[in-house]
């Protein structure tokens, strides 16, 4: 595959949240408000990118009985980074996402990727794979923080948007209703596509 093939199959074709149904717990932790869910989809994009490129240039040296640990030690290496360097930088970021910048590590789309992908492929394609699953989660995230802050505080990335008129929907600022809008998103992208393939059978 070509790059471009490579990072729109990992983003859109093969996207891990709506055709694999990974790393869910952070659209239900994270996607209240949209900058909470924008350093959270950057926070793995990093992850991802440099661990798939670390895994995949050391593929040939790393032991397959203690693969799984070493991936998880990359892994963490790298979430450390982004931990430290928002509580460095962004503390109140930082104290907003409180233990789920941590969690990264345990995200199955990073393990899953680092097994489908960059331990079989050259490192700068395990990159681009990297980098095109977290702009899908990403995007994903965004779509469900959209309405959620929207219609739960009337604002988008905190600016007012609705105005006092608007009665604010308490549900949308509560865990459950990300599932309610992580299933109506998959009805969305997916239902026509599962109709498509019924119709052509």
């Amino acid at each position: 595959m070509t790059k471009k093939e490579i990072f729109l199959s990992s983003a859109f074709t093969e996207n891990s949240v709506w055709k694999q149904i990974l790393g869910i717990c952070s659209a239900l932790a994270v996607t209240n408000l949209m900058s909470n869910s924008m350093v959270m989809g950057l926070g793995v994009i990093f992850t991802l990118a440099l661990s798939g490129f670390t895994i995949s240039l050391l593929r040939e040296y790393i032991p397959k009985r203690i693969r799984m640990m070493v991936q998880t030690l990359i892994i963490a290496s790298y979430v450390i980074v982004v931990d430290l360097f928002l509580r460095a930088f962004y503390p109140d970021m930082s104290e907003a996402l409180g233990p789920y910048v941590g969690l990264i590590i345990t995200n199955c789309i990073i393990m899953g990727r680092a097994e489908a992908f960059a331990g079989k492929n050259r490192p700068v394609d395990s990159l681009i794979d990297g980098i095109g699953a977290g702009f899908g989660y990403t995007l994903v995230l965004l779509l469900i923080s959209t309405v959620r802050e929207l219609f739960g505080f009337g604002s988008l990335l905190g600016r007012e948007i609705l105005g006092d008129w608007w009665t604010r929907w308490s549900i949308m600022v509560m865990a459950p209703s990300a599932f309610f809008m992580l299933a109506i998103l998959i009805w969305i992208i997916e239902g026509p596509l599962q109709r498509k393939k019924l119709n052509k059978g």
